[in-house]
């Protein structure tokens, strides 16, 4: 990621294994967050994938989510962490799954608008997803269980 970029020291919109009660949150973020709280992604639709979603821009779409804030002093390690596996390399690298992007996120308990870091499906993932994919109705990750 750019320099400028990662120097942002913003909170993540977290939609699919992260969510608290997935397995890669108790991996990834146990003990690295001091907030968790309920949020919507306006503008956007989930797609299942293999074994974890796909949140792709879409007109009139909304992804249920967390907003999660980092401790301050896990904040550039958690990054690291979750770049990685998110398979995001670098802006535009043809190899990443998702692209790392700044979007407004809303609190649900209260309607307030906040400036967070989110993984959307990498353009050319997005592609195929809109293409074939299986859309997750509702866009939560968590109600498409039987």
């Amino acid at each position: 990621m750019s320099a400028v970029r990662s120097r942002l020291r913003l909170p993540f919109f977290v939609y699919g294994t992260l969510r608290p009660g997935e397995p890669n949150h108790d991996l990834f973020l146990r003990g690295r967050t001091r907030a968790e709280e309920p949020a919507r992604l306006a503008g956007a639709v989930l797609y299942d994938g293999p074994g974890y979603p796909y949140a792709v821009e879409e007109p009139g779409g909304a992804v249920s989510g967390e907003l999660v804030t980092a401790h301050d002093e896990a904040y550039d390690e958690l990054l690291a962490v979750l770049d990685r596996l998110e398979e995001c390399t670098a802006p535009g690298d043809p190899r990443n799954l998702y692209e790392r992007v700044v979007r407004e996120v809303v609190r649900t308990a209260d309607g307030t608008a906040v400036r967070a870091w989110v993984y959307l499906a990498a353009p050319p993932v997005a592609a195929r997803l809109r293409a074939s994919g299986k859309l997750i109705e509702g866009g939560d990750w968590r109600a498409r269980r039987p």
